[in-house]
């Protein structure tokens, strides 16, 4: 029945289609019904020529097809150009510079002036610590320094006084040596006189020995010889005795010269203890320093410009020496740190030109590839991986490039540290 009623209805459909089909007036009814009957027989043989093709019936689509084949070709073609000359990547994040803050030296903390997510500038002070204990310090290294500059220009005065009096001396000691000397040949000389007189006596004395035997000279005249005799041997011993005398002078005076010649030690001496007194001098000098030095310890100030972070200290807090006290993270100083893929470097240098997409601000900004890794993130890792040693597969390894951001593009600081982005590089 449901076969019947679609042949009836295509029957009808085709005679409302085909015109030839339809009522014409002057034919009777059994004719119109042969030429149907004619008609559904040739619509049931099969057209010997086969089924006419899509293009013969719609010539126009061929013109379609060939515009959107040249289009796909076209777009293939600038799709290929467009990702051929960059590389992307999204394992990527905002680097920077972030300067911990510590204490220099031991203090109990009396105030702190900023807190967290602050802009501080650099040279601003943040906190102070109890500075008594290092000002006593300060004082005390003063007066060290001048006691020992005192001192210092003692010994430095008595050098000269020293070496006048040590030269006076060697010269006085030097001079009483020849003195003696001559002494000594004035003695010699005396005691050479002498003899002579003595033997000119003694021999006097013998002859008038013989002329008094024979009553030939008065006993006047041989008393006088023998008087003049006596007196000529005492003139002997005391020039023997002079030269005695004289020599015993030279030993004291070559004494008192040797004792004089060690006047250039003693000398040296003076000088030596004068360079210890500018040397301690020196060294109060660098104490007093080092006291002023940890007195401004006791103020600490921002080394750099930067958003504060992680404080950790309050007033009243005792400290030591290193303590971290609080962390600024430099805004001035930030860069991108791209992960690629080994594959994506064959074209990729230094100076490229690059964007980088901010996911959360949804902005690009400019950049310069600055550096390529010195090695895969996997080599700086705790436990590096070692392919020498069990079942070996292979992995596509990534390689740290910073590409840094070009000036004045972020003028309100909105970029921090760890932020996710999208760089993208132009190889070409």
């Amino acid at each position: 029945m449901a076969e019947s009623r679609n042949v009836s209805t295509y029957e009808e459909e085709e005679d409302v289609k085909d015109p030839a089909l339809k009522e014409e007036p002057g034919k009777t009814d059994g004719q119109q019904q042969d030429e149907r009957r004619s008609g559904k027989e040739r619509r049931s043989t099969p057209d010997r020529r086969g089924p006419v093709g899509y293009f013969r019936a719609h010539p126009m689509a061929k013109f379609g097809v060939a515009a959107l084949v040249i289009v796909l070709i076209i777009g293939g073609i600038f799709v290929w150009h467009y990702y051929s000359v960059r590389e992307s990547t999204d394992d990527a994040q905002i680097d920077g510079h972030i300067n911990p803050i510590g204490t220099r030296v031991t203090g109990t903390v009396v105030n702190v002036l900023h807190d967290d997510n602050e802009l501080v500038q650099a040279g601003t002070l943040l906190a102070e610590l109890d500075p008594k204990d290092y000002q006593v310090a300060v004082d005390r290294a003063r007066a060290d320094l001048a006691n020992a500059e005192a001192n210092a220009t003692a010994a430095n005065v008595g050098v000269p006084i020293t070496q006048t009096t040590t030269s006076n001396q060697l010269t006085a000691a030097d001079a009483g040596v020849k003195t003696a000397n001559r002494d000594i040949d004035s003695a010699k000389a005396k005691l050479n006189d002498a003899q002579a007189n003595y033997a000119k006596t003694s021999a006097d004395l013998k002859r008038m020995e013989m002329l008094i035997a024979k009553d030939e000279i008065s006993h006047q005249q041989y008393d006088a010889a023998v008087a003049a005799n006596n007196s000529a041997k005492a003139n002997v011993d005391e020039a023997t005795a002079g030269i005695a005398s004289a020599e015993s002078r030279a030993a004291q005076a070559e004494a008192q010269a040797e004792g004089a010649r060690i006047v250039p030690e003693q000398l040296k001496m003076t000088r030596a203890r004068a360079g210890a007194a500018s040397a301690e001098v020196q060294r109060a000098v660098s104490a007093l320093a080092q006291a002023e030095l940890n007195l401004k310890y006791t103020k600490i100030y921002a080394p750099v410009t930067g958003i504060l972070s992680k404080r950790s200290v309050e007033p009243g807090q005792v400290v030591q020496a290193g303590t971290p006290l609080f962390s600024i993270v430099n805004l001035d100083d930030i860069w991108t740190t791209a992960n690629f893929k080994e594959t994506q470097l064959r074209g990729m240098q230094v100076g490229q030109k690059a964007k980088i997409k901010v996911d959360a601000y949804g902005h690009e900004y400019n950049g310069t590839v600055e550096s390529i890794g010195g090695a895969t993130g996997a080599r700086f890792s705790l436990l590096p991986p070692e392919n020498a040693t069990g079942n070996y597969v292979k992995v596509v390894q990534r390689i740290p490039v910073r590409i840094r951001f070009d000036k004045d593009q972020d003028p309100n600081h909105q970029l921090r540290p760890g932020m996710s982005v999208e760089p993208t590089v132009f190889t070409r």
